[in-house]
């Protein structure tokens, strides 16, 4: 058992850049194409005032751009529609108070509201942070309750729009996110197999290809039951990128890249020499398909402590803006809703790199704003330029992406009427500071005690699975799906240890977690994984050997 989780704010590493994603154009591209039109379209008929509106559907084209298009579809209506009720929700109570505090009262609750829903259904890049801007931002514009169907309407169209610029992708590249997925599956297990199971780093090599194969599992699961040749082959990808993890001494980390090459490649059609032609190697495909998924409810429920750090610090970190009197206090707001991540110490890495980012960006603004006062065609190219930049950086580390989304907020602000840069500049740094300040306090106040109750589960499931394995291993002669099944779910298990254990550790103030059962239980787990493979015949077994205690032990 190891000793409390100590407490640190750690500094290195926190702003180092990473390599960007796979995809960063994507997303780039389609913020473009979502928000160039309309907000041309109102600058031809001089309506720049309602750029705000127009811009909130236009955002959406910012989401699921890792899903498969079938997923993608139900992901991006479920975003519009959250969008919009968010803006509604916010231009209705705009149209019957102007009194400050309620409004960051409301302002708070609904990122509360739009951070849990985003974290329990997985939604993201850019999760909650975009839709809590934009709801936050509508509080404040002044609004009678005539103008808000008009408004509501603007944003619902233009997020019609994002969804149709968001799966125009799909006609050239049908299976493109399924491709990605599995080959960076690949990718990460060539790594491991680098490794030999034993070299340097290999227990974060081996979680890293878990990880990454468990998730390119779920983004074909997701994308239906249609089955066509290319699906197929990115099953039996997987199934070899399983085989690799569980004997990486024997896999060829060469093959599994090369794999990987071609399934980043252009051509439609893929040409892959995969070995293993048994339809018994998916036996367990259908089954996990089949199987429900935990409801809302349930997946809701660990949340309660990130739910009430967002209210609360978003609340408290809008009354200290409005108290120092600064003309927009859900700049403070929207800035203590950005830092709250999985843990304590993460939340504190993005307290750090949104400081940074947004004192960076306010020097930018102040470079940019001569030119985007010049006229309001100028000012609509800036917004357009900044928005492609943040989405091509961000991925890089979120602090230098926060260089161009800062201008770009600032420089939203003055579609209805230019101002005062330094007025604007001025009150950004101090919102800045005041929510990330207030933000943190709160989520060091507000304590996640629930997160060693989730180890508690998550390791209890992951032995469960382990000892269900291994009885199976035990029979002499098993059924091939209940294996195939066993395996599938002790694979998940472990998956899901790992990243809970890893959420737990960050966190502060909470009883001693116990680390030595965890690797325990992931060292047996992979033994048993891989047993479980040789048995199945997925895996040349070691000469000599067959399914030993050795294998099954706890």
């Amino acid at each position: 058992m190891s000793s409390a989780t100590p407490f640190r704010l750690p500094l290195a590493g926190v702003l180092r850049l990473g390599r960007p994603s796979d995809i960063w154009f994507k997303p780039a591209l389609s913020v473009v194409a979502s928000v160039a039109p309309p907000n041309l379209i109102l600058l031809a008929l001089g309506r720049l005032d309602l750029a705000m509106y127009t811009m909130a559907g236009s955002l959406c084209a910012l989401y699921a751009h890792n899903r498969p298009y079938a997923a993608r579809a139900r992901v991006l209506v479920w975003v519009v529609l959250g969008m919009v009720a968010g803006v509604a929700t916010a231009l209705v109570t705009a149209s019957l108070t102007s009194d400050a505090v309620v409004l960051v009262t409301v302002g708070a609750l609904l990122a509360a509201v739009q951070k849990t829903l985003c974290d329990a259904t997985r939604v993201g890049p850019p999760a909650n942070v975009v839709l809590t801007f934009i709801s936050s931002a509508s509080l404040f514009a002044p609004q009678t309750l005539g103008q808000v169907p008009g408004h509501v309407g603007l944003a619902l169209a233009t997020g019609a729009w994002s969804w149709l610029v968001g799966m125009a992708p799909g006609l050239l590249r049908p299976h493109g996110p399924e491709r990605r997925a599995t080959a960076q599956a690949l990718n990460a297990t060539a790594a491991y197999a680098d490794t030999h199971g034993t070299g340097d780093g290999h227990a974060r090599a081996r979680a890293a290809s878990a990880a990454a194969i468990h998730a390119a599992w779920q983004s074909l699961l997701s994308a239906g039951a249609r089955q066509d040749p290319t699906r197929r082959a990115l099953e039996r990808l997987l199934v070899r990128a399983e085989v690799a993890l569980a004997a990486p001494a024997d896999a060829d980390p060469a093959r599994l890249r090369a794999w990987a090459g071609e399934l980043r490649g252009g051509r439609r059609t893929l040409r892959l020499d995969i070995p293993g032609e048994d339809a018994g190697e998916l036996l367990g495909v259908d089954t996990e398909r089949a199987q429900p998924r935990p409801s809302l409810r349930h997946r809701l429920a660990p949340l309660a402590p990130i739910a009430a750090r967002t209210a609360i610090g978003c609340a408290l970190a809008g009354y200290a803006s409005l108290a120092l009197g600064v003309g927009r206090p859900y700049w403070a707001l929207v800035t203590a809703a950005s830092l709250y991540q999985a843990n304590v110490t993460l939340t504190w890495h993005r307290g750090v790199q949104r400081v940074v980012g947004n004192l960076v960006g306010v020097l930018a603004f102040a470079v940019l704003a001569p030119l985007a006062h010049l006229n309001a065609v100028a000012l609509v190219l800036c917004c357009v330029a900044l928005n492609f930049g943040a989405e091509a950086l961000i991925g890089r580390n979120y602090w230098l992406g926060s260089v161009c989304v800062t201008p770009m907020a600032l420089l939203i602000t003055e579609f209805a009427r230019f101002q005062d840069p330094a007025t604007l500049a001025t009150d950004r740094i101090v919102d800045t500071l005041i929510g990330a300040l207030v933000g943190f306090v709160a989520a060091i106040a507000v304590t996640n005690r629930r997160a060693g109750d989730r180890l508690e589960h998550a390791l209890t499931a992951a032995e469960r699975a382990r000892e269900n394995a291994a009885r199976l291993l035990a029979e002499p002669h098993p059924a091939p799906r209940a294996l195939d099944d066993a395996r599938r779910a002790l694979a998940a298990a472990l998956v899901d240890l790992r990243a809970t254990a890893d959420a737990a550790s960050g966190e502060w103030w909470q009883r001693a977690l116990p680390e030595d059962r965890v690797v325990l239980a992931e060292q047996a787990g992979h033994r048993t994984l891989a047993a479980t493979v040789r048995r199945q015949g997925l895996a040349p077994r070691q000469q000599g050997s067959g399914t030993t205690t050795e294998d099954i032990r706890p």
